[in-house]
């Protein structure tokens, strides 16, 4: 069974872990510093610069897949990720340890991720994504960004408060560097192995490759809810779900060859799935403004549905007896 099996692959993905973990602290920490200096909220940061910096991998393999022609890994990554971040991690921790949440996190930052899923719906109806479509997205991106920074903080999200030291820049960088380094041979590792198993670019990009871009923000949110820092843990998995849809694919079709991409219908059906997924998560952070551990372990659930339907290429709509 394991004759001819990459085993060198397997030991760089062990190691990768062994990154993401010793990445995550410095990333997490530094920020936390940096924010009590700039004057934000722990949750800003979170769904700014932990979000984006954490989401370098998907930005790096979508960008890449779409450059090089191979659109099912690129739209399959970022709806692969986004389905990850809050079925898998959010549901994870919140299992072992409630995550607590803010008004501001569900009325405007849930609203926001929910709004780029459905547009992300209504430009893939005719299977492609266009240039057009993706400088939208763009725009949208930067001014949602510029939003956060003017508003700074809700009035139920605290200013942190405590020393600040200019070396914690340079440990935020190497922070990210390391996750995302991590990221980055974690995908291409774990997808050697995919392939030796003879799975389908298009699961391993809702799969493996989902996995693997995601993990960054795995462990940058599970090493800060166990430092007591639910802002940053929440913000950074829901802040990155809208720097993917505006950000990666905004930029993903304006570089395609012929500006524009065609849409696998299993990336489609996904999107159905990320939309509901959405629309659960926003609900269950509103009650009791927290996600609890019996709607982390629904939330999980959700999430490990999804993979076995993807793994088994078995559509939603076929259960359900849909044509």
């Amino acid at each position: 069974m394991f004759s001819g099996f990459p085993l060198f692959s397997g030991l760089i993905v062990i190691g990768c872990i062994f990154g993401f973990w010793f990445g995550a602290n410095w990333l997490v920490e530094s920020a936390v510093r940096i924010a009590r200096r700039i004057g934000v909220s722990e949750l800003i940061i979170g769904l700014t610069i932990v979000a984006i910096g954490t989401s370098a991998p998907e930005f790096a393999v979508s960008i890449s897949s779409a450059a090089t022609d191979q659109l099912d890994i690129s739209i399959g990554n970022i709806v692969g990720s986004n389905i990850f971040n809050v079925g898998f991690i959010l549901g994870g921790l919140a299992f072992f340890r409630p995550v607590t949440t803010s008004r501001g996190l569900v009325y405007r930052d849930g609203f926001v991720v929910i709004l780029a899923t459905v547009m992300l719906m209504v430009f893939m109806w005719d299977q492609y994504l266009e240039w057009y479509e993706g400088v939208i997205f763009l725009v949208l991106l930067a001014l949602y960004i510029l939003y956060l920074y003017f508003r700074r903080a809700a009035p139920d999200e605290e200013l942190p408060e405590g020393p600040f030291s200019w070396t914690d820049i340079p440990w935020l960088l190497v922070g990210l560097a390391v996750v995302v380094g991590s990221g980055n041979y974690f995908v291409e590792h774990a997808s050697i192995i995919a392939q030796y198993y003879g799975v389908s670019d298009w699961v391993i990009g809702v799969t493996v490759v989902a996995f693997g871009t995601s993990a960054p923000e795995m462990a940058t949110s599970a090493v800060a809810l166990l430092r007591n820092h639910s802002d940053i843990s929440a913000g950074n998995l829901i802040g990155s779900n809208i720097f993917n849809l505006f950000g990666v694919l905004g930029l993903a079709p304006t570089i395609a060859k012929g500006g524009r991409m065609l849409v696998d219908t299993g990336a489609q059906e996904s999107t159905y799935i990320l939309l509901l997924l959405m629309f659960l998560v926003v609900v269950l952070m509103r009650t009791k403004w927290q996600v609890s551990r019996l709607e982390g372990a629904f939330l999980f659930l959700f999430g490990l549905v999804s993979w076995i339907l993807n793994f088994s290429n078995i559509s939603i709509f076929q259960i359900l007896g849909i044509t």
